[in-house]
């Protein structure tokens, strides 16, 4: 779990989210392949704070690398969660229609 900082006021603390969903993977028959980056070597989990905002975390397999965060908007956060098998939670299910199209 981490801790980061999006601009001048915004601190993601992974430790503190109410929701939490990780990456989903493909086998090619070789290597575990992330849906959302197509890599073997980047990875992202969503989290969702407690004041509902959705962030991403992304990393890296790669040496000398930080981990990063990124808010994204619900429409965003439920594409992301529909391309890795996720269900949507109630508060994003009005998306679905829209993402799927």
């Amino acid at each position: 779990m981490a801790r980061f900082q999006l601009g001048d006021s915004i601190i993601v603390d992974t430790e503190r989210a109410a929701q939490h969903w990780e990456e989903s993977t493909d086998w090619d028959g070789r290597n575990h392949i992330n849906r959302a980056t197509g890599s073997q070597w980047y990875h992202e989990d969503l989290y969702r704070s407690k004041k509902g905002r959705y962030y991403l975390v992304s990393s890296s397999n790669y040496q000398c690398t930080r981990d990063s965060a990124e808010e994204l908007t619900p429409r965003e956060a439920a594409i992301w969660l529909l391309k890795n098998g996720h269900d949507l939670p109630e508060e994003l299910a009005g998306h679905e229609e829209e993402v799927l199209e």
